[in-house]
């Protein structure tokens, strides 16, 4: 009895080993790129670019390879731009989670397991699976009725090694979020936590059950959307069967138009879906790759995969209104304000920056006339900003533009004219009332800004008699802030220091190369171990200058 247990502690333990070897090569790039002096040539944008995207492709390999659990975290770290480099969020959004099958035999063995006599009712089962992937594969199927459906079957042993992989990731986030540097402003054990949350829930396929419901109630009435209905009596916690919608793939352009389907009437069918379920109902699909979402022969748009939904609050959804209310008036200063209400940037920071960031994206992405690729252009600034900035955007956004960014390339890539802003208006205007219900709210919204602006109004000459008082009695102080100054003379401080320890790391190697060809070759230890903490205060600056060149980098941007 003694072995099975010592095996099975022996594979945890190499699986363990594993994921930390993986953890601990990751670390060591990160620390290797942000030494100025491992870019040959000089540490320039562009090369510090070509870097992270190689380390994006390396980590989204390593994903693939560490298995399910991975590759789903992956999915997750994919919607979290405010811990992730741009490069790597792009890499990442591109994990498809394509797995070889399992056999055909274990599929029946589970599926006996789960359906016991209800079995019965499949008559007819294909042995090459439609699909499969990281938690599943799905098989065709017949019922005794003539029902045609699709069985999404649960890979074998899959939750004993998720909780195995998930109780790993809660150490190593453990690891990150007790050190001073990668802690400081993000919550890495509740990403983790999260991320169990989440991916347990989604090996229960009743819940995927309930969400595919849920989904196709909302488009009942609209003929041009289509989701599988769910067979309930055949769903259980590790099968999941659904009513079998054959498609064309959303991006396979070319059996799109052999079909007769305008590729740009799709595309703005999917962002009108999308913005629907986003304005109207609130609750969304939250994994919009092309595998997911399919052309039926008539055009209408059929969706797949319901493991991962999204769902916007009502006060979320009003507090977006708002947002929108500033961006389309380009009041940047209200849009922060909004921001920050919302809980996506911290109260207690210098807001000056943001500001300016914000400006930015006005400028360059919602300046009309709209360019094509508006949506890929205001992802982009949007990774930028909130990337080592005190940002928590919601992951059901991050979904939402990317769903819409697939629909805005599929429709530009035929049709020149493709506009989703022109789309977009008709589902935006209800956000800009005050609670997304009626005209009369925006009407009342204009009224309380006039009120608001009218109380300001009376109290200013009270509050300009105050001042004037307070100038003359000389208790008014005036504060000139010099944070750009400062901030350029502490770094002008510490590459002094730098440069110090660098002469002096130089002197003491020269030294110890002396004494080490002299007669008592013995001596040249003191000087090398004179350097060591020399050369640790050197590493410490290069970090420190490091972050603050990305600081610079970040404000000339905004500029």
């Amino acid at each position: 009895m003694a072995c099975p247990s010592l095996l099975v502690a022996i594979r945890r333990g190499l699986r363990a080993l594993r994921i930390w070897r993986a953890v601990l090569t990751l670390i060591i790039f990160v620390w290797w790129d942000a030494r100025h002096w491992t870019y040959p040539g000089g540490c320039t944008s562009e090369r510090r670019q070509a870097r992270q995207t190689i380390r994006a492709r390396w980590l989204t390999t390593e994903l693939l390879q560490l298995g399910s659990a991975f590759i789903k975290l992956g999915q997750l770290l994919s919607a979290r731009p405010d811990v992730l480099p741009v490069q790597w969020v792009s890499e990442l959004a591109d994990l498809q989670d394509k797995v070889p099958a399992f056999s055909f035999e274990q599929a029946q063995i589970l599926l006996e397991q789960e359906l016991g006599d209800r079995c019965a009712e499949i008559i007819d089962l294909d042995d090459q699976p439609l699909a499969a992937a990281s938690l599943a594969q799905v098989h065709r199927a017949s019922l005794r009725s003539g029902r045609q459906v699709v069985l999404k079957i649960q890979r074998p042993r899959l939750e004993r090694l998720f909780r195995l992989d998930l109780q790993i990731m809660q150490q190593v986030a453990a690891v990150l979020q007790r050190h001073p540097k990668w802690g400081r402003g993000r919550d890495w054990v509740g990403i983790a936590q999260e991320c169990r949350r989440v991916l347990l829930r989604e090996l229960d396929f009743r819940v995927e059950a309930q969400y595919a419901a849920r989904f196709r109630q909302q488009f009942l009435d609209d003929s041009r959307i289509r989701v599988p209905a769910v067979v309930w009596e055949l769903s259980t916690r590790r099968v999941l069967c659904l009513d079998y919608l054959p498609g064309i793939k959303v991006n396979d352009l070319d059996a799109l138009l052999k079909a007769g389907i305008d590729p740009s009437a799709v595309a703005e069918l999917g962002a009108a879906s999308y913005l629907q379920q986003l304005v109207r109902f609130g609750f969304f699909h939250a994994d919009p790759h092309p595998g997911n979402l399919a052309v039926a022969p008539d055009g209408a748009l059929i969706y797949y995969d319901f493991g991962m939904m999204g769902l916007l609050s009502d006060s979320l959804r009003r507090r977006l209104g708002s947002m929108i209310r500033a961006a389309a008036a380009r009041d940047a200063a209200a849009l922060v304000e909004e921001l920050q209400a919302a809980g996506l940037i911290a109260y207690g920071i210098d807001v000056g920056p943001v500001r300016r960031l914000v400006r930015v994206m006005f400028q360059d992405a919602l300046t009309p006339p709209f360019s094509a690729n508006v949506i890929e252009k205001l992802s982009g600034d949007l990774y930028e900003l909130v990337y080592g900035q005190p940002f928590r955007l919601p992951v059901e956004l991050i979904f939402v533009m990317r769903a819409l960014s697939t629909f805005e390339g599929v429709g530009r890539s035929l049709d020149s004219g493709f506009s989703l802003m022109a789309i977009a208006k008709p589902y935006l205007l209800p956000l800009m009332t005050s609670s997304g219900s009626g005209p009369n709210d925006l009407f009342n919204e204009l009224g309380r800004q006039v009120g608001a602006i009218g109380s300001r109004a009376a109290a200013l000459p009270r509050r300009l008699d105050e001042s004037l008082e307070r100038l003359e009695q000389g208790d008014l102080q005036l504060q000139i802030r010099m944070g750009e100054s400062d901030r350029q003379l502490r770094r002008m401080i510490s590459v002094q220091k730098a440069l110090g320890q660098s002469v002096l790391l130089g002197s003491l190697g020269i030294a110890a190369a002396l004494l080490g060809a002299s007669s008592r070759p013995i001596w040249a230890v003191l000087p090398l171990v004179a350097a060591l903490p020399v050369g640790f205060g050197w590493f410490k600056l290069q970090i420190k200058l490091g972050r603050e060149s990305r600081m610079d980098h970040l404000s000339s941007q905004s500029r």
